[in-house]
């Protein structure tokens, strides 16, 4: 099972930041999810909420916003860390190693996504990143424009608990996801999870923070562990159990 620090080593640092990256990598992890959506100006800008208020205490709204203005935020003082910046999708992987695994979450809540899903699409097909590099969305009509614009990218769907089970596994998933299912820890089970390798799909649970449903879920044989705490949940899994 291979572990993915959650917007990095987002428990120890400013998530989705070069900081918390590297700090995944650090603390062994086998690689990092982030999010990713567009700035006013088209840049791919790696963050996770749509307005800076939580972030940065800026109501400053990221897709109306020009990344000149975005790269001058502070979004880790106010979460009681150092200052640290939004770093540019291409930064993340220019400061990555080689090996490190990468979930690229497409973040859009909308219809329309701006161009978004394409964009991404482009560029991870320009750097050649191969097998290690995958992506995800809770919005299945992003995956659809990646699909067609480049069909041969690893697409995973995530399912939202909050919304209705039926129309998401067992109606957009087979249309959308070509290589993973992405399902919070609560909907995992055993029969659920032989279905989703019965149909090829390797599987990525989030978001696993406790070494025992951990541990419930390697016995499964889940592949993909995303985590807040990378290197703990590391250290956990290898001590024996009893």
């Amino acid at each position: 099972m291979r572990i993915l620090g959650h917007r990095g080593a987002s428990a120890d640092f400013p998530e989705n930041t070069l900081e918390a990256f590297s700090g995944a990598i650090t603390q062994k992890a086998d690689g990092v999810e982030l999010d990713v959506m567009r700035c006013a100006t088209g840049e791919l800008v790696v963050c996770h909420d749509e307005w800076l208020d939580r972030l940065a205490g800026l109501r400053w709204e990221v897709l109306t916003t020009p990344w000149w203005k975005l790269k001058t935020a502070d979004v880790g003082s106010r979460l009681g860390f150092a200052p640290a910046r939004i770093p540019l999708l291409d930064e993340v992987f220019d400061a990555l190693p080689s090996h490190a695994y990468v979930n690229v979450e497409l973040k859009c809540e909308t219809t329309e996504d701006h161009g978004l899903s394409v964009a991404v699409g482009k560029r991870l097909s320009e750097r050649r990143l191969g097998e290690r590099v995958f992506v995800s969305s809770f919005n299945p009509l992003c995956l659809v424009r990646l699909a067609r614009a480049y069909p041969k990218l690893r697409r995973g769907f995530l399912i939202d608990p909050e919304r209705g089970w039926l129309a998401q596994a067992w109606g957009w998933l087979p249309l959308v996801a070509r290589t993973s299912v992405h399902p919070h820890f609560s909907q995992v089970t055993p029969e659920r999870v032989n279905r989703w390798h019965a149909l090829g799909l390797e599987v990525a649970v989030w978001t696993v923070d406790d070494v025992d449903e951990a541990r419930r879920l390697r016995a499964l044989g889940v592949e993909w562990l995303i985590t807040n705490h990378p290197g703990k949940l590391r250290r956990q899994l290898k001590r024996p159990t009893g």
